[in-house]
């Protein structure tokens, strides 16, 4: 019977002929991965299950990216743990300060998670690399450790929900504000355990940062992964990154889906996530003027190159507000030098704003950009709970990168339009 991509891939994982939702089946994995929160408890599991070695040296990546570079004794140990487990398995994809990124874009970048993988991560963004084809969700460090012990885990496979996307997207609208939209009409809890399948002539029409930064916040509403069916830029991307054979899955005509979503959003203006949600979200010509105390650019939602590029247009030229502080964090090493090399960081450093290594950092509260109480933000990150980025007094406002530049101009949450007209 006609099977949906996520069935698809599961089923060849799990060695069958095919899979329905809710079945639990024990699949293969292709890639595992973890960082400095994470990974260490996952090492511990590992030890305690007496393990002498691991499934696949090169099926496995470490990336401290969350407090580092280290922000206090605490972090310092944790990524030494991380450093030490990688050395006594010989693991190659062990990124130190300095060769990391923010992992959801560095793994890709580098080849390691291609289309038609199975990729667990022991983090909740790793549903990311939807965005190639594969099927990949966030585990918990025990689950990790496990499956670096025996390269298998556990799925219930998800049922499928999929939204269609129809017209012509209005200037400096992206994945970013669809995936926004998404959130804002199904809700935090709308795909619980579903993989969202994206598809439509707006997705087929998008690049590929976009398509990461839709599936990354695939888990905002509740799901097991987020997906979108490979096609030429998919091919183009991968082609010339991948370390090994991947393989281009797509959902069969027919195949059953728990529900159907379809909208146009050719008349939508760049979206904004207010306080406390990822689904209080209004257009941005719908806000009133709203005073900021810091704009964050970066994180693994959109800090690549070409969210760097959107936010240095609207920047160009001009300052940041007195009294806003903005902080713009390359996803990666490479991204940080292309961004150098096309003259987008000295646009930022012109504009008076902080340019960071990259790291995680202020996205989840850790550091190089910490709220005080009765501060605002807005950041092109993934989350706005209650004390995501600090005190639990704070604010945080989640938009796109280009937003997320005016509003650091005009010192108020603005249309990016406002500054360039």
């Amino acid at each position: 019977m006609p099977k949906t991509i996520s069935e698809k891939i599961l089923a060849d994982h799990a060695g069958k002929s095919e899979v329905f939702p809710d079945e639990l089946v024990e699949a293969r994995i292709d890639f595992a991965l973890g960082n400095d929160i994470t990974a260490p408890l996952a090492i511990e599991a590992f030890r305690r299950a007496g393990a002498k070695k691991v499934f696949d040296r090169e099926r496995i990546s470490l990336v401290p990216d969350h407090f580092v570079p280290n922000k206090d004794i605490a972090s310092a140990i944790q990524a030494r743990m991380m450093s030490e487990f990688a050395k006594e398995f010989d693991l190659p994809y062990y990124f130190e300060v300095g060769r990391m990124g923010v992992e959801h874009a560095l793994l890709p970048e580098q080849g390691l998670v291609l289309p038609g993988d199975v990729v667990i991560g022991a983090d909740s963004h790793t549903c990311t690399y939807g965005a190639l084809g594969a099927f990949a969700t966030g585990v918990g460090s025990t689950d990790l450790a496990a499956a670096m012990i025996t390269g298998r885990i556990w799925f219930k496979v998800p049922p499928s929900i999929k939204f269609i996307f129809r017209g012509k997207l209005r200037p400096w609208v992206g994945g970013k504000d669809l995936i926004l939209y998404t959130i804002g009409q199904i809700g935090v809890d709308g795909a619980r355990y579903r993989a969202m399948e994206f598809a439509g002539e707006l997705i087929d029409s998008l690049p590929m940062a976009d398509r990461f930064s839709m599936c990354n916040m695939a888990i905002e509403a509740g799901a097991k992964v987020g997906i979108i069916t490979p096609d030429s830029i998919t091919e183009q991307y991968v082609s010339t990154r991948a370390k090994r054979p991947y393989k281009f899955y797509r959902s069969d005509p027919g195949a059953a889906y728990e529900a159907v979503y379809e909208w146009d959003l050719s008349n939508i203006e760049p979206l904004v996530a207010l306080p406390h949600s990822p689904q209080n979200v209004k257009q941005v010509t719908q806000i009133p003027k709203t005073p900021i105390d810091q704009v964050v650019i970066g994180s693994c939602t959109n800090g690549r190159l070409e969210d760097l590029r959107l936010a240095a247009q609207v920047m160009k030229g001009r300052k940041v507000a007195r009294g806003l502080r903005c902080i713009v964090i390359p996803a990666t090493q490479q991204v940080y030098l292309e961004a150098m090399q096309e003259g987008l960081l000295q646009i930022f450093i012109e504009a008076e704003a902080a340019v960071s290594t990259p790291t995680c950092g202020p996205c989840l509260g850790g550091h190089m950009g910490i709220l005080a109480p009765g501060e605002s933000a807005v950041a092109t990150t993934n989350r706005n709970f209650v004390g995501r980025m600090g005190h639990v007094e704070s604010k945080v406002y989640l938009a796109n990168p280009a937003v997320a530049a005016a509003t650091a101009i005009l010192g108020r949450i603005a249309h990016p339009g406002e500054v360039l007209s």
